[in-house]
């Protein structure tokens, strides 16, 4: 990371790279430019994306665009604009990943420092990593990337905590143990694990 956390290290603009995304980089590829934890993203860790401003993968992204006309902010908390029109309302839908508390981890890097924010996003991945590997039977994936995403770290560390003493269980039992876990965890913290999906078009 470089030692001035508010600017990226791409000084090029839209109109220099014709247009596209090529001139979009970024240092910090585990946390977007918007708020998202790409590092906590199905997308990024199953190797199909860079990363926000990672290059050859990035899809275009009005907020990448506003971002190279704006400075090159690392994160748009950075802007002076911030927060702009683009953050008036509460995004309805999530993608990949849950995008419900982009306002408020975006609060919190700012508040942590971004390697503080780091640190933190690195360790919900190693908890999420351990999920997959360990208690995935193949139909607990999405309750485990939202789970990381969306429940706080001392909740997650506790989840793993007693995930680790059902190892003897068979993969299934476990696998479903530990989501019960997470859902009643969710529960107490008024936290839906589901992806809002938009609505398909007839």
């Amino acid at each position: 990371m470089s030692g001035k956390p508010c600017w990226s290290i791409s000084g090029k603009t839209e109109r220099q790279t014709g247009g596209n995304m090529k001139g979009f980089e970024r240092e910090d590829l585990l946390f977007s430019l918007c708020g998202l934890n790409c590092g906590l993203c199905p997308m990024k860790l199953d190797g199909y994306c860079p990363g926000c401003g990672g290059g050859a993968g990035n899809q275009s992204c009005k907020i990448a665009r506003c971002g190279m006309e704006h400075g090159n902010p690392a994160y748009c908390f950075c802007c002076g604009e911030f927060p702009c029109r683009r953050y008036e309302e509460p995004e309805e839908y999530d993608s990949f990943l849950s995008h419900r508390n982009r306002l408020a981890d975006m609060e919190k890097a700012r508040r942590m420092g971004p390697e503080g924010y780091r640190a933190e996003v690195l360790e919900r991945q190693e908890i999420l990593r351990f999920l997959l590997e360990r208690c995935n039977d193949g139909r607990r994936k999405t309750l485990f990337y939202l789970a990381a995403n969306l429940l706080p770290l001392p909740v997650l560390r506790e989840a793993r905590k007693r995930a680790e003493t059902m190892l003897e269980l068979d993969l299934r039992t476990r696998g479903a143990a530990v989501s019960a876990l997470l859902q009643a965890a969710a529960e107490r913290e008024g936290i839906l694990l589901k992806l809002r999906r938009k609505p398909k078009r007839d």
